[in-house]
């Protein structure tokens, strides 16, 4: 795959990276977040369990409903506080740090950034936020979405309240580092996510600019092309996610090293559930990132372009993209 043009290095300032980055990150948590609770439930069951309570749905959609019916719709929303606080500026340092590093990458005299390097500035950038924000983000959110409470009976009082008081306990009671539990998965999962989804991205929109002949896609097409690329990235590390979650989800043993933590946990789901434990979950998670990915695109583009329109017009200069706007 060949450098273009599409992968030249932009005059678009960082801020409005940061902007529409927080804009699109705010409308995928808000639309996909019960998808990503269905997920995790089925990645934290355990197949022992599963033999006591028959009864237990296996398929997404029957997990989705169980929850509705035991804890309420809003169970679906547990864990919403803890990504809407951190996806907005999670999604700020993704696309803001993706540019940034595909500046370093670019040709010193064309300007222009290779696939391979598309690909590297989208594995920096995964670690990049996985680093600021991902990981506490997650512990927070994987330990509300646990809870298997009511959430339409005032009787029954959880030990995490919100994200803020889970936080909170969490370093309260097991120390700040807490936090960072399972950060190398983190970053190995969120790199990889980043550098398959980019790639992916940017190569169809090459594509799809070049076939059509436009300058700028119309939003339907940068949702599709967005859902597309963003299903590749879960099918290329599924059993880093689940180990993940397990780890996050237990509470910290004193004296037990990461390391011993990765392999006692990826021991135990191959000996006691089976290598298909590793892929569970899948299927959610899919649903999941594939349309919120989607979603993401389309939002960060269309405000990116917005932005560009403004500022080009504060100039008078007209853009191409405007007549999409």
């Amino acid at each position: 795959m060949a450098a273009t043009k599409s992968q030249t290095t932009t005059k678009t300032g960082l801020s409005t990276h940061l902007l529409a980055g927080g804009a699109a990150g705010l409308a995928e948590a808000m639309c996909c977040h019960p998808l990503d609770t269905i997920k995790v439930r089925m990645q934290l069951k355990n197949s022992r369990r599963a033999v006591i309570d028959a009864s237990a749905p296996k398929s997404f959609l029957g997990v989705g409903q169980r929850i509705v019916q035991r804890e309420g719709v809003r169970a679906l929303y547990k864990g919403l506080g803890a990504v809407v606080s951190g996806i907005v500026p999670k999604m700020a340092i993704r696309f803001s740090s993706f540019e940034y590093y595909k500046t370093l990458l670019a040709n010193k005299e064309t300007g222009v950034v290779p696939t391979s390097g598309v690909f590297l500035a989208g594995l920096g950038a995964g670690i990049t936020e996985a680093v600021a924000v991902v990981t506490p983000m997650d512990v927070v959110k994987i330990r509300l979405q646990a809870q298997r409470h009511s959430t339409v009976d005032p009787m029954d009082v959880p030990k995490y309240r919100n994200a803020l008081h889970a936080a909170f306990t969490i370093v309260k009671e097991e120390g700040p580092m807490t936090l960072y539990k399972g950060v190398a998965l983190t970053a190995l999962r969120q790199a990889t996510n980043q550098a398959v989804n980019f790639t992916f991205y940017q190569e169809f929109k090459r594509i799809a600019r070049q076939i059509q002949g436009l300058d700028e896609l119309p939003s339907y097409q940068h949702l599709i092309l967005g859902g597309v690329s963003g299903a590749m990235g879960p099918l290329s590390n599924a059993p880093i996610d689940t180990i993940k979650t397990r780890i996050q989800k237990a509470t910290t043993v004193a004296g037990e090293s990461g390391w011993t933590r990765f392999v006692t946990v990826t021991r135990d789901i191959a000996q006691k559930e089976g290598y298909k434990a590793f892929y569970r979950g899948l299927t959610p998670r899919i649903l999941r990132v594939a349309p919120g990915q989607a979603i993401t695109f389309m939002v960060y583009e269309k405000v990116k372009a917005w932005i560009d329109i403004w500022n080009a017009r504060s100039q008078h200069i007209r853009l191409p993209s405007e007549k999409y706007a």
